[in-house]
Formats: C-alpha cells, structure tokens, sequence
C-alpha cells in the first residue's frame, strides 16, 4: 500500500531511524539483491558566474569578481578527453546563469564533445539553466530542450530542486526558479525521452512536511512521466554561504534517505552522498535504502567551496560497498552494469 503524506510526516517526525533504516534496506534488497552500483564521470563546471547569488551557494562569482571565469571550448573538451582517459563514461556539466552567453555557445559545446567523444554521456544542465538558455533565445522550453538534445544532451541531473516548496526558495534563493518552473522543465524533457535525476537538499530549516511535500511533488510527476531514474538526498553545506547556518545531523540526513525509498515507491534508485557525508556515512546509507552511491567524480567544485572535500577512487569505492556487505558494480548513465568488482 503507497505511503501518504500524513504517513510519510509522521515517519520522519516520530519513527525510528533504525526500524525505517531496516524497512528501506528490505525494500531495496527487493530490487537489487546485494548489487551496489556507482558511476565514473566529471563535473564540468563551465563558469562560477551568476546572477542568481543563491545564499545557500559558496561557488558563484559576480562577473566583474577577480576569481570569476568562463571556460574556452578547448578547456571543456580537455577535461571531457581527462575523463575518457581515466574510464569515465559520463559528464555533468552545470554552470552558472552567466549574462552574456547565446543558446549557439551550449550547442557548440555539446557537439563538439559528441563529434570527438560520442561514447560519453552528456548528462548536463539543471532545470534553472535550461529555463535562463530559453528566455535568453526567446524559446519555450521545450523548444530549448529540443535543440539541446539534437546537439547531443542526453539527459538532466535533479538540480536546481533544493526544496520544492516555494516559501523556502524564497528565503533561500529568491531569484531562482520555483516549484513549478522546475517540474515543469522536468515534464517538458521527460516528454521528449530525455529522462532526468531528482533531488532534495534538507538542511534549510524546511519542517518535516516540506520535506514530505517535495517528494509528493515529485513523485505525481513521476507517476506522470516515468522520466525519472533516481532520486537523491543532499545536505546544505553552510561554509562559506550568506545563508550560514550549522549542518543538519548524520541521523537525520539516514532517517530522511530511509523514508525516501519508501515513500519515492515509483522511482527505482536512491542514491547516497558520500560527496556531502563522508565515506562511513556513506557507507552507511548501503543499510538505509541506497542502492547507489553516485560517482567518484573526477572533479568537483561546488560542495567543495563550501569547505567540504572528500576524495575517492575507483579501488576505494569498491571497499567501501564490499565493506558493507554489498556488491559492487560501475554502471553507465542509464544505470545498466558495465563492470563488477
């Protein structure tokens, strides 16, 4: 029987963390037996400029910032032929809303890494991206997301998502996009088979039946679509933000990741964050309903201006699944195994 809401409140207020650790572990055991699945790619983050200025952001620059940039085409195709080298099969590329950049310089980015590596995955740009190419072309979004595609965007990453419930972006991002601005980019690219991530990032003082809200609100969608792969679960990073603030606890990030595979009961992979947690909480979330843990990522920039660094390999990522009594496999994008350990 599906989870409501009232349930789903009450679970993170008053249940267990242990006894729901449990339930999603069983839940997952279901689907995956004892595989656990992690991916090698980059995240390419074009430029630090935005005009967003989002508080909970360490990463991004004013223009006229002495540390602000923009990378050159060359620059890009670099680090994508540094990830190819070291077996990566996918590229996260998300940048800033940089003021002064056309639709043509993200198509020209996207066929130039195609024509040189059509074996990597360009899962790149979030929902707030997507919405700032299409009112600086002058194009819906789902005409945006066409001309991105035949370029050769293969999917989008859940950013952008924080928390779906308006009166929190306001404090937290009041010039980004809403709720509904999000979800419907995420309709607009499911529509034209462009499957796509979610994610949820706790920790900004939002109550228990907010958190419950944004997943209600992605899970309709998904009973809709069916375009979404997984779901993922951050924590705020206060370092170095305007918004500041002290993180949320190990427990609360397990308790919530528990409830978001039972309640995300239409979505097949729950993903932990080793990036934001560490390695032994990440280990732990392989008790707690993940069966996957993400990339190892070959270069990441946006957890670690807010002072949050942890570094990963290949071998490491494989102890660590193996030291939790799971399986662990590479998978590609679209989670299909490509190599076990």
């Amino acid at each position: 029987m599906r989870i409501n809401e009232q349930l789903g409140i009450h679970m993170l207020e008053k249940g267990d963390p242990i006894e729901l650790g449990a339930k999603a572990d069983a839940a997952r055991r279901k689907l995956f037996d004892e595989t656990v699945t992690f991916i090698v790619d980059r995240n390419i983050n074009y430029t630090n400029v935005c005009k967003n200025e989002c508080r909970f952001c360490a990463f991004f620059r004013p223009k006229d910032h002495k540390d602000a940039y923009l990378l050159t085409q060359e620059e890009i195709l670099k680090k994508v032929s540094e990830t190819a080298e070291a077996g990566g099969t996918q590229v996260m590329i998300q940048g800033g809303l940089y003021p002064d950049l056309g639709l043509d310089y993200y198509e020209t980015m996207l066929r130039g890494i195609k024509k040189q590596f059509p074996q990597i995955t360009i899962h790149s740009f979030t929902a707030t991206e997507i919405q700032y190419f299409a009112q600086q072309a002058g194009l819906s979004i789902l005409d945006t997301l066409k001309r991105l595609q035949e370029a050769g965007l293969d999917s989008l990453p859940g950013g952008g998502a924080e928390i779906l419930v308006d009166e929190i972006r306001k404090k937290v991002s009041p010039k980004k996009i809403m709720t509904e601005d999000w979800l419907h980019v995420m309709e607009c690219a499911h529509s034209i088979g462009m499957e796509s991530t979610a994610t949820m990032v706790i920790g900004f003082g939002e109550t228990m039946a907010q958190r419950i809200e944004h997943m209600e609100k992605i899970r309709q969608l998904q009973d809709k679509t069916g375009g979404f792969r997984a779901f993922i679960t951050w924590t705020f990073q206060p370092g170095n933000t305007q918004l500041g603030g002290e993180k949320t606890t190990g427990w609360d990030y397990m308790k919530t990741l528990a409830v978001t595979r039972l309640y995300m009961d239409n979505i097949k992979h729950i993903q932990g964050s080793w990036v934001t947690q560490g390695e032994r909480i990440g280990q732990l979330t392989l008790g707690f309903g993940a069966d996957d843990l993400g990339s190892i990522m070959l270069e990441e920039n946006v957890v670690r201006a807010a002072g949050t660094q942890y570094e990963m390999s290949i071998n490491k990522m494989a102890d660590m699944i193996r030291g939790a009594g799971k399986k662990p496999a590479q998978r590609d994008t679209e989670y299909n195994v490509i190599k076990r350990f």
